[in-house]
């Protein structure tokens, strides 16, 4: 028998707090996750209590045992954290939590990821101190201390590669923006950004003007997985787990930049693998929701993801072509972590969720199949597909 999560694993509900610039929460990181939880629970109209398992990634802190103690969850069966990546881990969370219940080791696991940087400091920011170890010792003595210098250095190879020009990565901003005013939950709503606002924003480092890089927030979000059989009964019209995973092409380090395909978002393995799980190819993708730390790694990844070429990247990206609901591919259609929260990508499994629910402030019609990726850049990275009860 072919191995595989299609069809046999469903999103039950999706659920999130409040989101809040970074530090302002004025609830505990471990408070967050509950209210999360229990959104997530509301939603997919089951009792915290049915929980069985808990997934996270990127080290969160509010445990498994924790959280089940705080909900009365008479027995946990599965607690698996997601190794590396940072946000690259989202999804690859997803993954392990289908492949729990498919495996028949939970029968209902909560996917999470909590945030409150007032309590235990900014999640994003440079490396401080006197000495560097590991990883960052091949790149703090010479000046590369941040995130965004760090792939910036990647997205400028690849735009050199391929004469790509600015404007790509703007209409990425532009599309996150505008779904963004349509949103009742972005941080960015009743913000709009125009041409002339990004192309006067600051450099962050070239190619990244501000509006190119993600916000850093403090919240939770999470969502319930249960046995696809479950789904019919549920609240949700059923979004099924067609395709999931994580990893990385041979030596692909986010941090030593020394990859041998060094302008890569990492997609090139992994795509692959959730198009043939998943039995569909690019065209049949009706939402992207694709992380950004950086508009750049969201270009890289598209073509990575096979939805155009390298040279066709600056003709396919327009504001039009990203918008919902009628654009060839709309992306991050909640505006994404650019311009409705960074919940270290969580928020981007949420809506990939609801385009299938029917439930998107953005809504794409008849939207059947719905693909998220985390992370690009990052090692590892990871993705899942989503798919509406027709596509099985």
């Amino acid at each position: 028998m072919r191995r595989s999560l299609r069809g046999r694993v469903a999103v039950a509900g999706v659920g999130e707090t409040t989101y809040y610039k970074h530090g302002k929460s004025p609830d505990a990181e471990f408070k967050l996750a509950l209210k999360a939880v229990l959104a997530a629970c509301e939603s997919a109209g089951i009792s915290p209590r049915e929980i069985d398992g808990f997934c996270s990634y990127s080290d969160d802190r509010s445990e498994s045992i924790r959280l089940a103690n705080a909900l009365g969850i008479p027995d946990l069966k599965y607690s698996v954290m997601q190794w590396g990546g940072g946000g690259g881990g989202a999804m690859g969370a997803v993954a392990n939590g289908a492949a729990g219940v498919a495996s028949g080791l939970a029968d209902c696991v909560v996917v999470f990821r909590s945030l409150a940087q007032g309590q235990f400091g900014r999640f994003g920011r440079a490396l401080t101190g006197y000495t560097a170890s590991g990883e960052w010792a091949h790149t703090t003595p010479y000046g590369l201390l941040s995130a965004a210098q760090m792939f910036a250095m990647k997205a400028t190879r690849f735009m050199h590669d391929h004469g790509v020009k600015q404007d790509a990565m703007r209409a990425i901003a532009l599309a996150a923006y505008q779904h963004a005013q349509n949103n009742p939950r972005a941080l960015m709503r009743g913000r709009p950004l125009d041409e002339a606002s990004y192309d006067a924003s600051r450099w962050i480092v070239e190619p990244f003007h501000l509006f190119d890089c993600c916000q850093e927030n403090d919240g939770a979000a999470a969502i319930v997985l249960v046995p696809a059989e479950r789904a019919r009964d549920l609240p949700n019209a059923p979004c099924y787990v067609l395709s999931g995973g994580s990893g990385v092409p041979y030596r692909a380090p986010a941090w030593s930049h020394n990859a041998t395909d060094y302008g890569s978002s990492n997609f090139k393995t992994l795509a692959p693998r959730l198009y043939e799980m998943a039995g569909i190819g690019p065209k049949d993708v009706d939402t992207l929701q694709s992380y950004e730390n950086f508009t750049g790694g969201v270009m890289m990844s598209i073509v990575e993801c096979g939805f155009c070429a390298p040279e066709e990247v600056n003709a396919f990206f327009t504001k039009e072509n990203f918008l919902a609901p009628t654009g060839k591919l709309p992306l991050n259609t909640s505006g994404g972590n650019l311009a409705e929260c960074y919940m270290h990508g969580f928020g981007l499994v949420i809506e990939g969720a609801r385009q299938i629910f029917g439930q998107s402030s953005n809504q794409v019609k008849d939207a059947k199949i719905s693909m998220c990726t985390g992370g690009p850049m990052v090692s590892p990275i990871s993705g899942c597909i989503f798919g509406a009860e027709d596509t099985l």
